[in-house]
């Protein structure tokens, strides 16, 4: 008897739900209905090889294509074969209009002040950042003209120290020729990225970011969508954001889906403004300007839960139960 293959899996499951499905929603559905068979594959993402079969044979084959895409954003596919026998466009206006009921239904009982201390960890114990962090409070912030400070602040912001890392010697040197390793950090946290708000919530980070070293958008939950990630990587291309997918399971196995552009230079009018505007942000400079005097890190920033706190902390607040 012949092995189930990804086009089975792609075919049986289509046929079986009658409507246009993302390939996530292909891959999900073909567990819940059965129609994954026997198939089995040591991959992490199998709807990523699901949405390669269908571009692939709607390129290669055009109009003799087994499956047609019926959508753009997100990409949905359904079998040619069957196309005639239902209204596509009515079908899929009743899918948006329950897709969309679905995700009011499932509001989060955490917000996404609730994900600081994750990032929090997760930036202190990573090699890359190794970086001490503050939530920037909005609501400290100068009451302004509307619509003046919007998008001015991030969530959170970071700076990384070289003591631990440099010899006094290299760090004496440095400052005899002025020069400094020190990096800054910017973060906005979004609980899920997807289509309908990503390029709201990208450029409110380019507004609110750009002014550091590296700069990111941070997420808990981002759409697997091929057509969604080409996306994000041209808007990280073009305006060098980075983006962050933590990991409640394991937050050190957080990753950076895409890397932030390195600024050389502070943008130093973007980190007065903030300073005047936000007691927060003030208060971190001046955390800096102690520490940089001490050569060691002493300040008070966000406190970094240990490991068993931090694990409790995700349960509580079923950030786990998110995904």
């Amino acid at each position: 008897m012949a092995k189930t293959t990804f086009w089975d899996v792609i075919e049986k499951t289509i046929e079986k739900v009658g409507t246009p499905l993302s390939a996530k929603e292909i891959w999900e559905k073909a567990n819940e209905l059965g129609t994954v068979g026997d198939f089995s594959t040591t991959g992490k993402t199998p709807w990523a090889t699901i949405a390669a079969y269908c571009y692939t044979d709607i390129n290669k084959n055009a109009e003799n294509s087994t499956v047609i895409q019926t959508s753009e954003r997100p990409a949905q596919f359904f079998l040619r074969r069957l196309a005639s026998q239902i209204d596509l466009e009515k079908v899929q206006k009743q899918k948006d209009t329950e897709i969309a009921k679905k995700e009011k239904i499932e509001t989060k009982k955490f917000n996404e002040r609730d994900l600081h201390p994750l990032l929090v960890a997760y930036a202190f114990g990573d090699s890359h950042f190794k970086a001490n962090l503050k939530t920037v409070f909005h609501e400290n912030s100068s009451k302004a003209t509307k619509g003046q400070n919007e998008w001015l602040h991030p969530d959170l912001v970071g700076v990384y120290f070289p003591f631990r890392d440099y010899k006094s010697e290299t760090l004496e040197i440095q400052n005899h020729l002025s020069i400094t390793s020190i990096k800054l950090f910017s973060f906005e946290l979004k609980v899920s990225l997807n289509f309908g708000n990503l390029r709201q919530s990208y450029f409110q980070a380019v507004s609110n970011s750009s002014w550091a070293n590296e700069g990111y958008l941070v997420t808990l939950n981002i759409d697997d969508d091929p057509t969604f990630k080409d996306e994000v990587r041209r808007l990280n291309n073009a305006f060098g954001i980075g983006i962050i997918k933590l990991n409640p399971e394991n937050i050190f196995e957080s990753e950076i889906l895409f890397p932030s552009r390195i600024n050389q230079e502070i943008d130093w009018d973007t980190v007065n403004r903030l300073a005047n505007e936000n007691s927060d942000f003030n208060d971190f400079l001046k955390l800096i300007t102690e520490d940089c005097k001490l050569g060691k890190v002493k300040s008070q920033y966000d406190k970094v839960l240990k490991m068993d706190d931090l694990t409790k902390y995700i349960k509580d607040k079923g950030i786990n139960n998110a995904l």
